[in-house]
């Protein structure tokens, strides 16, 4: 599908957070291909922040599905404010039903996306969602035909303004350290997703012997899982989480040597960042469509578990009891692809 010579354009993008993070390239693209159009996006507060730092978007529209806008009356009256906006072509590379009804409330006749969304019937172009394919590529397709040579060439890219700027680069000042950082994030929504936390440690006291400072990144929900990493590290770690915003912790990331993530959000925000990332894989796999692609990162993981992957977002608990992928991916494993890329 090709979008050319629009003025008013919107996206709906209201998924997890690093679904809005590799929507960034093609919002880029979109502006590329109609230089004189106005962008807006709607998403769901938590990511609205990503959106307003992104230099290709007009006006970010919040979408409060689990408060402000929940019920159906609601979404009848946000589709009927989309109307109003009178936008030409409505893109949305989410796949919820949610999603797609809204599409259709909104009454906006030229509608793109994918051909496996939940109600697809309601774009009038569907376009083919190529499972093989990384994520970042599948977003393009939806508005460029030639998505697979642009691909590479496009990182999320956000601006930051010069109080990020000045609250992180005050932070490392105040480190006061001549050690190269390395930056950790070992949580997840998911637990299939989290390596697990004595690997952590492990892999934390080889970068330390290396004199690497390690910094733990994470939500404000994952700062007693950073800080039992911290305490088993004394003095030579730093537990961050829920101190930065997400556009401060890319600004942090641009300053680091390198980030250690599992299959989560922190990987794209190192495609942000541009800086080389370690994605560790547990219960799922590269070949989602996930992985960090920035040419100088790597993913790491067991591929010859039975049951594994055991799904596409992971679960609370291994569905078997053992957590293999994550258990049986010993810190050595993890080292040893690390010092590929150190």
């Amino acid at each position: 599908m090709e979008i050319l010579n629009k003025k008013r354009i919107v996206v709906i993008q209201t998924a997890f957070l690093g679904d809005a993070v590799l929507t960034l390239p093609m919002l880029q693209v979109l502006a590329e291909k109609n230089p004189n159009a106005e962008i807006d996006v709607v998403t769901i507060p938590k990511n609205s922040e990503i959106f307003l730092a992104s230099p290709f978007v007009s006006e970010v529209l919040i979408y409060d599905k689990r408060r402000k806008h929940k019920g159906i009356r609601a979404l009848f009256a946000f589709a009927n404010g989309l109307r109003k906006n009178n936008y030409d072509v409505i893109v949305a590379p989410h796949r919820s039903f949610r999603t797609s009804l809204l599409v259709l409330l909104t009454g906006i006749k030229e509608s793109i996306g994918f051909s496996n969304s939940t109600f697809s019937l309601a774009y009038k172009y569907q376009v083919q969602y190529q499972y093989q394919l990384h994520e970042t590529l599948r977003n393009i397709s939806l508005v460029a035909n030639d998505a697979e040579k642009l691909y590479s060439k496009y990182l999320p890219k956000v601006l930051f303004n010069e109080e990020v700027k000045d609250k992180i680069d005050t932070f490392l000042v105040s480190l006061q350290s001549e050690r190269k950082i390395m930056v950790i994030a070992p949580g997840s929504v998911w637990f299939t997703k989290r390596y697990p936390k004595d690997h952590f440690i492990t892999l934390s006291r080889a970068l330390i012997n290396k004199n690497y400072l390690i910094l733990l990144t994470g939500s404000e929900g994952e700062f007693n899982l950073n800080e039992e990493i911290r305490l088993a590290l004394n003095d030579n770690c730093i537990n961050l989480a829920g101190k930065y915003s997400i556009i401060e912790t890319i600004y942090l990331l641009t300053k680091c040597s390198m980030l250690i993530t599992n299959d989560s959000a922190p990987t794209h925000f190192g495609m942000a960042a541009d800086i080389p990332v370690l994605t560790i894989y547990c219960s799922t796999v590269p070949e989602f469509g996930f992985s960090p692609y920035n040419g100088k990162s790597r993913s790491v993981g067991l591929n010859d578990l039975a049951c594994k992957p055991c799904g596409i977002h992971g679960y609370e608990e291994c569905p078997l009891s053992h957590f293999n992928c994550g258990q049986k991916l010993l810190p050595e494993n993890v080292i040893e692809k690390l010092d590929t890329l150190l």
